[in-house]
């Protein structure tokens, strides 16, 4: 699971950054922006989501039901139900009418 790291950015106070700075920072920045999508929901399988642990309020898309999921502390909820569509053109049906009853003698 991505995490921002908690850091504190190097501090410079002399004219020139001495390269063994500029390289920490470098580093920093890297770990930090490079692991994190702040606009992206985490994507997991089933078996994923079952294994790792998740603070209360975690939201997860579930790629086995393709469901947005949130963690309520004791149990996933879903959030909606996927709906899918046909990908051709056209409609279809299916229906039913009536009751049938049996009798035996």
């Amino acid at each position: 699971m991505s995490k921002l790291l908690s850091s504190r950015l190097p501090i410079c106070d002399e004219l020139d950054v001495k390269p063994e700075l500029y390289n920490r920072l470098i580093r920093i920045l890297e770990l930090n922006l490079g692991e994190f999508d702040s606009s992206n929901t985490r994507q997991v399988n089933t078996v994923e989501r079952n294994r790792e642990f998740f603070n209360q309020g975690t939201i997860v898309f579930n790629t086995n039901t393709n469901t947005l999921q949130c963690w309520d502390g004791n149990e996933w909820r879903d959030l909606f139900i996927s709906q899918f569509y046909a990908t051709t053109a056209g409609l279809s049906a299916t229906a039913s009418l009536g009751t049938v009853s049996v009798t035996t003698p």
